[in-house]
Protein backbone atom coordinates (compact mmCIF):
# COMPACT_ATOMS: atom_id res chain seq x y z
CA UNK A 1 0.00 0.00 0.00
CA UNK A 2 2.22 2.77 -1.28
CA UNK A 3 1.03 6.27 -2.07
CA UNK A 4 1.19 7.17 -5.77
CA UNK A 5 2.25 10.41 -7.38
CA UNK A 6 0.91 12.37 -10.34
CA UNK A 7 2.99 15.32 -11.55
CA UNK A 8 4.64 15.50 -8.13
CA UNK A 9 1.33 15.39 -6.25
CA UNK A 10 0.69 12.59 -3.77
CA UNK A 11 -2.39 10.47 -4.43
CA UNK A 12 -4.14 9.24 -1.25
CA UNK A 13 -4.35 5.44 -1.04
CA UNK A 14 -6.34 5.33 2.21
CA UNK A 15 -9.60 7.19 2.86
CA UNK A 16 -9.45 9.80 5.59
CA UNK A 17 -11.35 8.95 8.78
CA UNK A 18 -14.70 10.60 9.44
CA UNK A 19 -14.13 13.75 11.47
CA UNK A 20 -15.99 16.17 13.70
CA UNK A 21 -15.19 19.85 13.26
CA UNK A 22 -15.40 21.49 16.68
CA UNK A 23 -16.12 25.19 16.24
CA UNK A 24 -14.11 27.81 18.16
CA UNK A 25 -15.59 28.62 21.55
CA UNK A 26 -14.73 29.47 25.14
CA UNK A 27 -14.64 26.65 27.66
CA UNK A 28 -13.42 25.85 31.19
CA UNK A 29 -10.40 23.56 31.42
CA UNK A 30 -8.87 21.98 34.51
CA UNK A 31 -5.19 21.26 33.98
CA UNK A 32 -3.94 17.69 33.80
CA UNK A 33 -0.98 18.65 36.03
CA UNK A 34 -0.70 17.21 39.55
CA UNK A 35 -0.55 20.01 42.13
CA UNK A 36 0.79 19.66 45.67
CA UNK A 37 1.06 22.04 48.60
CA UNK A 38 3.04 21.13 51.72
CA UNK A 39 3.12 17.52 50.57
CA UNK A 40 -0.67 17.26 50.12
CA UNK A 41 -2.41 16.89 46.75
CA UNK A 42 -4.64 19.82 45.81
CA UNK A 43 -6.92 20.42 42.85
CA UNK A 44 -5.34 21.79 39.69
CA UNK A 45 -6.62 25.23 38.68
CA UNK A 46 -9.58 25.50 36.34
CA UNK A 47 -9.13 28.17 33.70
CA UNK A 48 -11.45 29.85 31.22
CA UNK A 49 -9.91 29.47 27.77
CA UNK A 50 -10.95 30.49 24.27
CA UNK A 51 -10.04 28.41 21.22
CA UNK A 52 -9.49 30.60 18.16
CA UNK A 53 -9.55 28.01 15.37
CA UNK A 54 -11.69 24.93 14.62
CA UNK A 55 -10.44 21.50 15.68
CA UNK A 56 -10.73 18.59 13.23
CA UNK A 57 -10.83 15.37 15.25
CA UNK A 58 -11.87 11.81 14.45
CA UNK A 59 -15.54 11.25 15.22
CA UNK A 60 -14.82 7.69 16.35
CA UNK A 61 -11.87 6.08 18.06
CA UNK A 62 -9.52 4.32 15.66
CA UNK A 63 -11.03 0.91 14.92
CA UNK A 64 -9.34 -2.47 14.93
CA UNK A 65 -9.92 -2.76 11.17
CA UNK A 66 -8.30 0.62 10.52
CA UNK A 67 -5.32 -0.20 12.70
CA UNK A 68 -4.89 -3.65 11.15
CA UNK A 69 -4.33 -2.09 7.72
CA UNK A 70 -1.20 -0.50 9.17
CA UNK A 71 -0.21 -3.85 10.68
CA UNK A 72 -0.72 -5.60 7.32
CA UNK A 73 1.45 -2.93 5.70
CA UNK A 74 4.28 -3.89 8.06
CA UNK A 75 4.36 -0.40 9.59
CA UNK A 76 2.56 -1.02 12.91
CA UNK A 77 2.89 -3.69 15.59
CA UNK A 78 -0.13 -5.92 16.16
CA UNK A 79 -2.40 -4.89 19.03
CA UNK A 80 -2.01 -6.90 22.22
CA UNK A 81 -4.65 -9.28 23.49
CA UNK A 82 -6.76 -9.37 20.31
CA UNK A 83 -7.75 -12.73 18.85
CA UNK A 84 -8.99 -13.70 15.40
CA UNK A 85 -12.60 -13.49 16.60
CA UNK A 86 -12.37 -9.77 17.41
CA UNK A 87 -14.86 -7.65 15.50
CA UNK A 88 -13.50 -5.06 13.10
CA UNK A 89 -15.92 -2.29 14.09
CA UNK A 90 -14.71 -2.14 17.69
CA UNK A 91 -12.02 0.35 18.79
CA UNK A 92 -8.48 -0.93 18.66
CA UNK A 93 -7.15 -1.54 22.18
CA UNK A 94 -3.97 -3.06 23.52
CA UNK A 95 -1.91 -0.31 21.90
CA UNK A 96 0.70 1.92 23.49
CA UNK A 97 1.34 5.61 23.02
CA UNK A 98 4.24 4.68 20.75
CA UNK A 99 1.92 2.48 18.67
CA UNK A 100 -0.54 5.35 18.28
CA UNK A 101 2.20 7.74 17.14
CA UNK A 102 3.36 5.14 14.61
CA UNK A 103 -0.17 4.74 13.24
CA UNK A 104 -0.57 8.51 12.91
CA UNK A 105 2.60 8.61 10.79
CA UNK A 106 1.29 5.78 8.60
CA UNK A 107 -2.12 7.43 8.17
CA UNK A 108 -0.49 10.75 7.27
CA UNK A 109 1.61 9.05 4.62
CA UNK A 110 -1.34 7.29 2.99
CA UNK A 111 -3.93 10.10 3.12
CA UNK A 112 -1.66 13.01 2.23
CA UNK A 113 -2.93 14.82 5.36
CA UNK A 114 -1.17 15.43 8.67
CA UNK A 115 -2.58 13.39 11.57
CA UNK A 116 -1.42 13.39 15.18
CA UNK A 117 -2.58 12.56 18.69
CA UNK A 118 -4.46 15.35 20.50
CA UNK A 119 -3.25 17.11 23.61
CA UNK A 120 -5.26 16.69 26.80
CA UNK A 121 -6.55 20.23 26.34
CA UNK A 122 -7.72 19.50 22.80
CA UNK A 123 -9.45 16.30 23.87
CA UNK A 124 -11.21 18.15 26.70
CA UNK A 125 -12.27 20.85 24.21
CA UNK A 126 -13.60 18.26 21.76
CA UNK A 127 -15.30 15.97 24.30
CA UNK A 128 -16.99 18.94 26.01
CA UNK A 129 -19.73 17.64 28.35
CA UNK A 130 -18.28 14.13 28.33
CA UNK A 131 -14.87 15.12 29.69
CA UNK A 132 -14.33 14.35 33.40
CA UNK A 133 -13.48 16.77 36.17
CA UNK A 134 -11.18 14.93 38.56
CA UNK A 135 -11.23 17.61 41.26
CA UNK A 136 -11.46 16.46 44.88
CA UNK A 137 -13.35 19.62 45.78
CA UNK A 138 -11.50 20.11 49.09
CA UNK A 139 -11.02 23.58 50.54
CA UNK A 140 -7.36 24.60 50.26
CA UNK A 141 -7.27 25.43 53.96
CA UNK A 142 -8.62 22.06 55.07
CA UNK A 143 -5.68 20.01 56.40
CA UNK A 144 -7.83 17.28 57.96
CA UNK A 145 -6.51 13.98 56.51
CA UNK A 146 -9.90 12.32 57.04
CA UNK A 147 -11.57 14.84 54.72
CA UNK A 148 -9.02 14.16 52.03
CA UNK A 149 -9.26 10.39 52.49
CA UNK A 150 -13.05 10.42 52.15
CA UNK A 151 -12.94 12.63 49.07
CA UNK A 152 -10.35 10.39 47.45
CA UNK A 153 -12.35 7.28 48.35
CA UNK A 154 -15.50 8.70 46.76
CA UNK A 155 -13.59 9.65 43.63
CA UNK A 156 -12.09 6.17 43.27
CA UNK A 157 -15.53 4.63 43.80
CA UNK A 158 -16.80 6.66 40.85
CA UNK A 159 -13.90 5.31 38.83
CA UNK A 160 -14.82 1.68 39.44
CA UNK A 161 -14.07 -0.61 36.51
CA UNK A 162 -16.81 -1.33 34.00
CA UNK A 163 -18.88 -4.46 34.54
CA UNK A 164 -17.91 -5.52 31.01
CA UNK A 165 -14.49 -4.13 30.06
CA UNK A 166 -14.47 -5.75 26.62
CA UNK A 167 -14.35 -3.24 23.73
CA UNK A 168 -17.83 -2.62 22.33
CA UNK A 169 -19.08 -1.76 18.85
CA UNK A 170 -18.86 1.87 17.80
CA UNK A 171 -21.69 4.00 19.18
CA UNK A 172 -22.18 1.94 22.34
CA UNK A 173 -21.26 4.76 24.75
CA UNK A 174 -23.14 7.75 23.41
CA UNK A 175 -22.15 11.04 21.85
CA UNK A 176 -20.97 14.39 23.20
CA UNK A 177 -22.69 17.70 22.52
CA UNK A 178 -19.94 18.39 19.98
CA UNK A 179 -20.50 15.12 18.09
CA UNK A 180 -17.65 13.05 19.52
CA UNK A 181 -18.70 9.38 19.77
CA UNK A 182 -17.86 6.97 22.61
CA UNK A 183 -15.58 9.23 24.65
CA UNK A 184 -15.53 8.18 28.33
CA UNK A 185 -16.72 4.66 27.56
CA UNK A 186 -14.43 1.79 28.48
CA UNK A 187 -11.56 2.88 26.19
CA UNK A 188 -9.17 5.54 27.46
CA UNK A 189 -7.49 7.67 24.78
CA UNK A 190 -3.80 8.55 24.52
CA UNK A 191 -2.78 12.22 24.44
CA UNK A 192 0.54 13.97 23.87
CA UNK A 193 0.33 15.66 27.27
CA UNK A 194 3.10 14.69 29.69
CA UNK A 195 2.31 13.94 33.29
CA UNK A 196 3.67 16.85 35.33
CA UNK A 197 3.87 17.68 39.03
CA UNK A 198 3.97 21.17 40.54
CA UNK A 199 4.72 21.91 44.18
CA UNK A 200 2.97 25.18 44.96
CA UNK A 201 5.30 27.50 46.82
CA UNK A 202 8.44 25.77 45.60
CA UNK A 203 11.10 28.26 44.43
CA UNK A 204 11.95 26.12 41.41
CA UNK A 205 9.70 26.61 38.39
CA UNK A 206 8.35 23.47 36.74
CA UNK A 207 9.40 23.31 33.12
CA UNK A 208 7.02 22.16 30.38
CA UNK A 209 8.25 18.68 29.39
CA UNK A 210 8.79 17.75 25.76
CA UNK A 211 6.51 14.84 24.76
CA UNK A 212 9.45 13.28 22.92
CA UNK A 213 11.40 13.05 26.18
CA UNK A 214 8.46 12.27 28.46
CA UNK A 215 7.93 8.67 29.52
CA UNK A 216 4.58 9.18 31.26
CA UNK A 217 1.67 10.40 29.13
CA UNK A 218 -1.92 11.28 30.03
CA UNK A 219 -4.64 8.92 28.84
CA UNK A 220 -8.13 10.39 29.19
CA UNK A 221 -11.51 8.69 29.52
CA UNK A 222 -13.79 8.37 32.53
CA UNK A 223 -10.86 9.89 34.39
CA UNK A 224 -7.31 10.88 33.58
CA UNK A 225 -4.63 8.26 34.00
CA UNK A 226 -0.85 8.83 33.76
CA UNK A 227 0.52 5.87 31.79
CA UNK A 228 3.99 4.83 30.66
CA UNK A 229 4.25 5.40 26.93
CA UNK A 230 5.14 1.76 26.20
CA UNK A 231 2.23 0.25 28.16
CA UNK A 232 -0.43 -1.59 26.17
CA UNK A 233 -2.28 -3.36 28.97
CA UNK A 234 -3.16 -0.82 31.69
CA UNK A 235 -4.05 -3.59 34.14
CA UNK A 236 -0.49 -4.86 33.97
CA UNK A 237 1.08 -1.74 35.49
CA UNK A 238 2.25 1.67 34.37
CA UNK A 239 -0.47 3.74 36.03
CA UNK A 240 0.97 5.98 38.72
CA UNK A 241 -1.96 5.98 41.15
CA UNK A 242 -5.65 5.19 41.37
CA UNK A 243 -7.88 2.97 39.24
CA UNK A 244 -6.31 1.88 35.95
CA UNK A 245 -8.16 2.30 32.64
CA UNK A 246 -10.16 -0.62 31.28
CA UNK A 247 -8.47 -0.35 27.86
CA UNK A 248 -6.09 1.92 25.96
CA UNK A 249 -6.92 3.21 22.47
CA UNK A 250 -6.82 6.51 20.59
CA UNK A 251 -8.33 8.92 18.11
CA UNK A 252 -6.40 11.47 16.04
CA UNK A 253 -6.53 15.15 15.18
CA UNK A 254 -6.06 16.41 11.63
CA UNK A 255 -3.59 19.28 11.46
CA UNK A 256 -4.78 22.26 9.42
CA UNK A 257 -2.61 23.44 6.57
CA UNK A 258 -1.37 27.03 6.44
CA UNK A 259 -3.86 27.76 3.66
CA UNK A 260 -6.76 26.35 5.68
CA UNK A 261 -5.88 28.51 8.69
CA UNK A 262 -5.44 31.56 6.47
CA UNK A 263 -8.82 30.89 4.85
CA UNK A 264 -10.52 30.56 8.24
CA UNK A 265 -9.17 33.88 9.52
CA UNK A 266 -9.98 35.57 6.20
CA UNK A 267 -13.60 34.39 6.40
CA UNK A 268 -13.79 35.49 10.04
CA UNK A 269 -12.43 38.93 9.17
CA UNK A 270 -14.81 39.22 6.20
CA UNK A 271 -17.75 38.25 8.41
CA UNK A 272 -16.76 40.96 10.88
CA UNK A 273 -16.53 43.57 8.16
CA UNK A 274 -19.83 42.47 6.66
CA UNK A 275 -21.46 42.64 10.07
CA UNK A 276 -20.22 46.23 10.46
CA UNK A 277 -21.67 47.29 7.12
CA UNK A 278 -24.91 45.39 7.73
CA UNK A 279 -25.47 47.13 11.06
CA UNK A 280 -24.51 50.55 9.70
CA UNK A 281 -27.69 51.38 7.75
CA UNK A 282 -29.88 50.22 10.63
CA UNK A 283 -28.12 52.53 13.08
CA UNK A 284 -28.30 55.39 10.60
CA UNK A 285 -32.00 54.79 10.05
CA UNK A 286 -32.60 54.91 13.79
CA UNK A 287 -30.75 58.19 14.02
CA UNK A 288 -32.79 59.66 11.20
CA UNK A 289 -35.98 58.50 12.87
Amino acid sequence: MESGFVAGKQIPTVASPEIVIVAPRAFAYREATEYFRNGLAIDAPKRDLAMRTPLDIMKFQTSLAEYNRCVADGFCSAAEGRDSLSQDDVPVTGVSYDDAVQYAAWLSKHTGEQWRLPTDLELAYAAADRFPDDALGIDLGDRNPATRWLADYEREARRAAATDPRPQARGSFGISETGLVDFAGNVWEWTTTCNKRIDVGSPSKAEEPDPKDCGIMIAAGKHRAPMSSFVRNPKGGGCSVGSPPDNLGFRLVRRHSILENAGFFARKAAAGIFGTFASGPKDRSNDEG
